[in-house]
């Protein structure tokens, strides 16, 4: 009988050590993984959206995310990420990005390829997803 404890305990002990080590956020995380075609290329922390931010964050939900990726952090293999230092206002002013929806826009920055023109969108909506993405932006440190 004793055998028996014994194994139970071993068991025991065993499945506990493994739950912590293997747990996410443990002390041994698994090492970095290279980036796949299709990841977020940034982390970010999202603001609360209200007013035009809110309307421009659908309108960049159904025209946007699937080259820029969902809140503009990036898809890898895709489109790049528009919350990052390369977009700040003192670089790509609103109208660039007005410029680039209604006219597409050479590759220059990433090595993505030619953004074509995006068809259907208005300045106005637009207008709304440069609100959206300056409000993500100023929450991250660019200003």
């Amino acid at each position: 009988m004793k055998k028996s404890y014994l194994l139970i305990g071993v068991c025991t002990v065993a499945t506990v050590a493994a739950f912590i080590t293997l747990r996410p956020g443990s002390i041994q995380e698994a090492a970095p993984r290279e980036a796949l075609e299709g990841d977020a290329m940034v982390a970010i922390q999202m603001p609360p959206i209200e007013g035009n931010a809110a309307i421009g964050q659908r309108v960049f939900e159904v025209s946007c995310a699937s080259c820029h990726g969902v809140n503009a952090v990036g898809v890898e293999g895709a489109g790049p990420p528009l919350i990052h230092k390369i977009y700040e206002p003192s670089h790509h002013a609103d109208e660039a990005f007005q410029r680039a929806v209604s006219q597409g826009v050479r590759s220059h920055h990433w090595q993505f390829g030619d953004m074509p023109p995006a068809e259907g969108l208005t300045r106005g909506d637009v207008a709304m997803v440069i609100a959206y993405i300056r409000e993500i932006q100023r929450a991250n440190g660019i200003p």
